[in-house]
């Protein structure tokens, strides 16, 4: 009798930890609304960055094991002109070699891990997304100058068994 009151303790912390999540994605918010509002709705973002019409594009990373990360465009007066989820494979056909690393965090954001490639002298970018039914991630490795050298598909490690 006694665990029944911590059961319903964990249960409720659960469905508010839910709830919570539920509220993270910016999808629901109109076009037109204010930066005020969506980092009201959404918290600071992760990244910022500079957009060509001088408008700005922030990134809301879930974190280096959530699968998502949220990039919403913002006008010249800061008003949400769209947002997506960028961690899709739509989004890494569009990583090619060649590409900037300025240019990789503009269009897909943050890794979730880096890891440097002594031998080949290029850094290892690893991003989680949803990959279902597979447990895969994407990555791409940059050369020493910042340029986008390759990119793959991998077995992610936090689902390979441990023996």
């Amino acid at each position: 009798m006694t665990s029944f009151p911590i059961v319903r303790a964990c249960i409720a912390a659960a469905t508010l930890a839910l709830a919570g999540c539920s509220s993270y994605s910016p999808m629901s918010l109109p076009v037109g609304t204010s930066a005020a509002d969506i980092h009201a709705h959404m918290g600071p973002p992760t990244a910022s960055y500079a957009r060509d019409d001088a408008g700005r594009r922030l990134e809301y990373a879930k974190g280096p094991f959530g699968p998502h990360t949220f990039m919403v465009d913002l006008d010249k007066n800061d008003r949400l002109v769209r947002s997506q989820q960028v961690l899709t494979r739509a989004h890494f056909a569009d990583v090619r070699a060649g590409m900037t690393r300025d240019e990789l965090l503009y269009h897909i954001g943050h890794p979730a891990e880096t890891e440097p490639l002594r031998r080949q002298k290029h850094d290892l970018w690893s991003y989680r997304f949803d990959s279902a039914p597979f447990c895969l991630w994407f990555q791409v490795s940059l050369d020493v100058t910042g340029y986008v050298v390759d990119t793959g598909y991998a077995p992610d490690p936090l689902c390979t068994p441990i023996e």
